[in-house]
């Protein structure tokens, strides 16, 4: 079980400039991996999410490196204040959620420990038998910017505009890891707020995020994900 313990940030690494978006249609159910590269626990976890990737299309897998653990001997070059801040907010609205690596939340609404397989099953199958019918979204690449269409639905919601790298092969030189090679999946590079939704049709533009993907999420105050699409690299 990995330590959970939060250290002290250090300032993310430098982000990749955008690349061209163009719209995928379609709703799937997020699964988002809390790690580090210097946590020795996780490792397995994120082997785990590269496979969800590479075998669910139903899922959006996406790997968030958080930078709590920067000063214990490594410092993790995806690491992203932005990634810790988020799983802080699931630890304020999940129940039983703490701060810790590797955790995946699935869907907004459940966590689990992010190296245990039929946790994450059960989590991953909870979630989507508990999830409410989506709200709409379609997302346009036009004029250098992104338009997101939020269809109607019930309540109000934030969107997220995500962009992450395919992925990462880290040769490890210090810390828990030293002496690994950690190949990670769908690494998460940024992570900014676009917008609200309060239950009426509404088209949101926005530059496109920074990495070489993109993807769109609606979430609710409560955590919940009431929409997500992925939006692939053009060509």
């Amino acid at each position: 079980m990995p330590a959970k313990r939060l250290l002290s940030a250090v300032g993310a690494a430098g982000l990749l400039a955008h690349a061209a978006f163009a719209a995928a249609p379609g709703q799937k159910t997020v699964v988002e991996l809390f790690t580090s590269q210097a946590c020795s626990s996780c490792p397995p976890a994120d082997a785990l999410l590269a496979e969800l990737q590479r075998t669910r299309p139903d899922l959006l897998a996406l790997d968030f490196h958080v930078d709590y653990w920067n000063r214990t001997g490594w410092a993790d070059p995806y690491s992203l204040a932005a990634a810790t801040e988020r799983q802080r907010r699931y630890a304020g609205v999940l129940e039983g959620a703490g701060v810790y690596t590797p955790q995946m939340v699935i869907g907004g609404t459940t966590q689990a420990v992010g190296s245990d397989r039929a946790a994450v099953s059960a989590a991953i199958a909870s979630a989507q038998a508990s999830r409410t019918l989506p709200v709409p979204l379609a997302v346009e690449w036009t004029g250098g910017r992104l338009a997101v269409s939020i269809g109607p639905g019930e309540g109000s919601a934030t969107l997220w505009l995500v962009g992450f790298d395919a992925r990462h092969v880290t040769p490890i030189g210090r810390g828990e890891n030293a002496g690994r090679v950690l190949t990670e999946v769908n690494v998460v590079r940024s992570l900014r707020e676009a917008g609200r939704w309060r239950g009426a049709p509404v088209r949101i533009d926005a530059a496109p995020p920074l990495g070489e993907r993109g993807a769109v999420l609606l979430q609710a105050d409560d955590g919940r994900i009431l929409g997500a699409s992925e939006v692939p690299t053009a060509g």
